[in-house]
């Protein structure tokens, strides 16, 4: 019988956060990399049962399936639910590019009436509700890692990280909450 490696998902049993603010591990995801011409938006959004953004720090939603705007061609879809979103863009019949980043990325909850306060110590943007309202999403620097910030109600953000540096990402977060909290 051969030995069969297991893969021990990234930040198993971490917690962290204080009073003021929560950092919990999201629930596994489907992921993909999108790539595309405004031209193949209609179908690409047709194929995906959602609106892909087409504008700076937005995103698109419908149930557990989110599009995050990162670049001017560029996307990152998430289906909280696990479905296959390489499948459901396989037939859209329209130039692109999808690449399924599903098991490169993690993704942490910050959330609580410190969660802003957490991630302004590591992070340039102004995530004051005024300039970062809910639904806005843009891919920056935590510290010294890039995540994909989305904002996902006033008090709640999804940090996405490369599972490489998600240890880094989830210690800085729990310092900083720890601060937050006082």
């Amino acid at each position: 019988m051969a030995d069969v490696a297991i893969r021990k998902p990234a930040l198993a049993g971490r917690l962290g956060g204080s009073a003021a603010v929560r950092l919990t591990t999201a629930p596994t995801a489907s992921r993909v990399a999108l790539r595309a011409p405004a031209e193949s938006l209609a179908a690409l959004s047709s194929a995906l049962g959602l609106p892909l953004p087409d504008a700076p720090k937005t995103s698109g939603r419908a149930g557990a399936r989110s599009a995050l705007w990162i670049g001017p061609d560029e996307w990152l879809v998430i289906d909280e639910a696990g479905a296959d979103l390489m499948a459901a863009l396989s037939g859209a019949g329209t130039l692109h590019s999808a690449t399924d980043v599903s098991h490169r990325n993690v993704a942490i909850i910050v959330s609580g009436p410190g969660a802003e306060a957490t991630l302004s110590a590591g992070c340039p943007q102004d995530l004051s509700l005024s300039s970062f309202p809910v639904g806005a999403a843009s891919r920056t620097v935590f510290g010294k890692a890039e995540i994909v910030l989305f904002r996902t109600e006033e008090d709640t953000f999804r940090v996405e990280c490369w599972r490489s540096f998600s240890d880094y990402v989830f210690g800085l977060l729990n310092e900083a909450a720890e601060d937050a909290g006082h």
